[in-house]
């Protein structure tokens, strides 16, 4: 895989690794129905790329909302 081709289906240590986002994490949002979608083959977990992208863009906090 060259650098510019990049996974659609990504794994939660990949994710971790490519987004920050803990695999702890994942896995309790998983349990609790959160927001981004995942695929399970047999004990498998997969996120696809767009998919998180979008669900990270969802949640966008403008630094105006933060105050």
């Amino acid at each position: 895989m060259s650098n510019n081709t990049k996974k659609e289906w990504l794994s939660p240590k990949e994710t971790n690794a490519e987004y920050g986002l803990c695999t702890s994490t994942l896995a309790k949002w998983r349990m609790k129905n959160k927001n981004i979608p995942f695929s399970k083959i047999g004990k498998a977990i997969k996120y696809k790329r767009s998919d998180i992208e979008a669900f990270l863009n969802a949640n966008v906090i403008a630094v105006d909302e933060v105050a």
